[in-house]
């Protein structure tokens, strides 16, 4: 059960003072001088006994906030702030970006055009390839991805690259990450990240969120069905893009053929559900999809920039 507390939400008080008000005001519209004294009275005792934790308006009052609390939007300077912490902790355990600028630009190209057909077109994409040979990619929170020169070694084609991409930028849309985070107690009833709201324990919390967040991303994975979901999205957004969208299938294909060789914690196999069962799902998504033959592939210019 979540820990509400009515000193927090002064936010909710304001609320419930204004819808009573509008009520009463309606409500006495055409009332004498005498009723609408009344009126003013018992919207004070009424308000009174919501100051009071113990009686029952209270209640429903702390009922509310816990609510609201717990859908409460986390506004994007604060999902930002969650995800460039957790990319200096991502590069801490892979490594540093490949020295290829070239390489980081062509990635960024890719990644950013299939963005543009995402749910979330406006917010600032960057791409970025790791110096590691595990074969994997994650997303972090605000739209910071990661994609490690292992995996662009198994990719052949540009179509290829952009349904990674897009399968990471669909956990961006989705907000994966943060639903993740929403459910640990860091978060309740705090909807942006401030000086405020890091001091003391706060800020032990927001250290402990993110080593639950590693966890997560870098060793046990996301839901599988949020996987699912970030396949399917990925594939429409390649298609939308211009891209081949089988070329979600073939990687996945590609994967299975060196999966007995990479099963190392913070690999693909270890972070994503089996891949049989995704490749299945794709090959559906797929028959969705009208008119995808002839779509984007580009080889040769994929093997231009990935040596």
């Amino acid at each position: 059960m979540r820990s509400v507390y009515l000193k927090t939400s002064p936010t909710i008080l304001i609320l419930i003072t204004t819808i009573l008000s509008v009520v009463l005001i309606s409500d006495s519209s055409l009332a004498s001088n005498q009723q609408k004294s009344e009126l003013q009275f018992y919207r004070l005792v009424f308000l009174d006994k919501f100051m009071d934790k113990d009686s029952k308006e209270s209640k429903i009052l702390q009922g509310a906030q816990s609510l609201l609390s717990g859908v409460q939007e986390i506004d994007y300077q604060t999902e930002r702030t969650i995800g460039e912490t957790l990319a200096i902790k991502g590069l801490e355990r892979y490594g540093l970006p490949v020295n290829d600028k070239k390489l980081q630009e062509y990635v960024n190209l890719v990644g950013t055009a299939v963005a543009r057909n995402s749910l979330r077109p406006t917010i600032p994409y960057h791409f970025v390839v790791v110096d590691n040979q595990l074969k994997n990619a994650f997303a972090c929170p605000g739209g910071i991805i990661f994609l490690s020169h292992g995996l662009l070694e198994v990719i052949e084609n540009e179509g290829q690259l952009a349904n990674i991409l897009a399968h990471e930028v669909a956990h961006v849309q989705h907000k994966h990450a943060l639903t993740s985070i929403k459910r640990a107690r860091f978060l309740e009833g705090v909807g942006k990240i401030t000086a405020a709201t890091m001091e003391g324990d706060k800020g032990q919390e927001f250290e402990s969120m993110l080593g639950d967040l590693q966890t997560v991303l870098f060793d046990k994975g996301l839901d599988k069905n949020m996987e699912f979901e970030a396949d399917k999205s990925g594939m429409a957004m390649a298609y939308r893009t211009g891209y081949d969208p089988r070329g979600m299938i073939e990687v996945l294909q590609s994967l299975q053929q060196v999966q007995s060789s990479s099963k190392h914690q913070g690999s693909w196999f270890s972070t994503h559900p089996p891949l049989p069962q995704r490749i299945d799902r794709c090959q559906q998504t797929l028959s969705d999809l009208p008119d995808w033959q002839g779509l984007c592939r580009l080889p040769q210019r994929y093997k231009k920039y990935v040596k």
